[in-house]
């Protein structure tokens, strides 16, 4: 039996790896970023991939089970992750699989009827929870989760309103890291955007709210809907720990007309959270001459140079910050 581990697969390699995912039922869309391979000769056997923190496509040959091959792949995957300097890890896979990866010393965080999200270090989620603030005794408490990606004057607005409605509003920022603003940068123009609102506390997310960029779907069938699933496993995670860590008794959300996915979402907690006693609350996305304002649009105002119209759709502390970090 000889192991491998490998950042690229392709010719025969990589066809014997297709035909393991497709004889264990997952989905190779997209090649991952680091994967183990275990051979018995010139069979690929068992196997299990990595992106970053999260692994994924986990497979023991049909006819090697009772091996414990999975545990072999899943101890190979975590030293390499450990040597990538990534030490808290994820998966994400059926419900059915909880006693496999509890065995392998893995933790559920919150499942739905597809999906099942574990991590490897014991009471991790609380341990991030206990960082939140104390729970507010204040009566109406509202909760925006947000990417900011940047700062927006239509971030703003909704904030503003949600704050003019509630005792206490808490603001999650999304910790995942872009492609465009790092997790810090969007955090601290955050915090400066809203320190005028003194009943707004600005936190992080950690790793616990998905975004659809990390969430995996290799094995989702095909009869599922990936969006809708994602939906449903972070408003899980959202009411199993955030809702009664934090009292939270309503949820904002701008509308959505330009992203799919965003008004999928919408859409899901507008149907979800009511019967669990959330207020669900959507408020009309803010305009700036008849146009939705968006981080996109930021974006591409940045790209294209054009300052003078990007001063009009975001704050005075975004442009601030902006020009202070040679961000423009």
């Amino acid at each position: 039996m000889n192991v491998e581990i490998t950042s690229r697969m392709s010719g025969t390699k990589l066809d014997k790896w297709n035909t393991l995912m497709a004889e264990t039922g997952l989905k190779t869309t997209d090649l991952p970023n680091r994967t183990v391979l275990v051979w018995d000769e010139d069979e690929l056997i068992a196997s299990g991939s990595r992106d970053k923190n999260i692994l994924k496509q986990l497979a023991v040959s049909p006819r090697h089970q009772g091996e414990d091959l999975l545990s072999k792949v899943i101890t190979e995957l975590r030293r390499d992750a450990f040597e990538d300097g990534y030490h808290h890890l994820f998966i994400y896979t059926k419900p059915q699989n909880r006693f496999i990866f509890s065995s392998l010393f893995f933790y559920p965080i919150a499942e739905t009827d597809k999906v099942l999200v574990m991590e490897n270090k014991r009471n991790g989620i609380e341990s991030y929870l206990n960082t939140l603030p104390e729970k507010s005794e204040e009566k109406t408490v509202g909760a925006i989760v947000m990417n900011c990606n940047p700062f927006t004057l239509g971030h703003q607005y909704l904030i503003e309103k949600a704050a003019s409605e509630c005792d206490r509003v808490y603001i999650f920022v999304l910790s995942e890291e872009g492609d465009v603003f790092s997790a810090k940068d969007r955090f601290e123009m955050v915090k400066l955007g809203t320190s005028h609102l003194s009943n707004v506390t600005v936190l992080q997310t950690g790793p616990y709210l998905i975004s659809a960029a990390t969430f995996p779907t290799y094995f989702l069938k095909d009869r599922d809907n990936a969006d809708e699933v994602l939906c449903d496993i972070d408003i899980e995670i959202f009411l199993k720990h955030f809702v009664p860590r934090l009292a939270i008794t309503r949820r904002y959300v701008g509308t959505e007309p330009l992203s799919p996915m965003t008004n999928t979402y919408n859409e899901a907690l507008k149907k979800k959270l009511p019967s669990t006693g959330i207020e669900f609350k959507e408020i009309e996305r803010k305009e700036v001459d008849g146009t939705p304002v968006s981080a996109s649009a930021v974006r591409r105002l940045i790209k294209e140079g054009d300052i003078e119209t990007l001063k009009t759709i975001v704050p005075a502390t975004t442009m601030d910050y902006l020009k202070s970090n040679d961000l423009i």
